[in-house]
């Protein structure tokens, strides 16, 4: 984090996993949010220090509660003015990095689309939505084109 190494998440499991050979037994269901729930003492678990500098490694990727980078930021926001619509699928927009979409979208009379089991932030907005399974309704989908 402190000297600008970047890398893939499975780089950094990957890296974990060969530190913590023993941890490979076990499984869990992931949430829709990448979360997994174990019940496992994590005492002895070894982290992978960063490559570079050998300080603290994060995988680049934005983490709840961490800012998504300007330029990412900017170069998604130049896409969407270029589009002809946003779809959202799988997402409650609760977190407003992802919200803020559907206002631009909305203040450039783009039409919204919502793909996702239950209620979004994005209610008021959106011209379109589908309350429903992600992978039944893009199975479908596929199968009409």
């Amino acid at each position: 984090m402190s000297c600008g190494y970047r890398c893939p998440r499975d780089e950094v499991h990957d890296r974990c996993a060969d530190l913590n050979p023993g941890f490979q037994k076990y499984t869990a269901d992931t949430a829709p949010d990448g979360d997994a729930d174990l019940d496992v003492d994590f005492e002895d678990f070894r982290l992978a220090d960063c490559p570079k500098c050998q300080g603290i490694l994060k995988p680049d990727v934005v983490f709840f509660g961490d800012f998504v980078p300007k330029d990412r930021v900017y170069s998604a926001l130049d896409t969407l003015k270029a589009s002809d619509g946003l779809l959202v699928i799988g997402s409650s927009l609760m977190v407003y990095s992802g919200f803020r979409f559907c206002r631009y979208a909305k203040k450039w009379n783009k039409p919204i689309a919502t793909l996702n089991l239950g209620r979004t932030r994005a209610e008021d907005l959106v011209d379109l939505k589908l309350n429903a399974s992600i992978g039944d309704t893009l199975d479908a989908a596929l199968q009409k084109l």
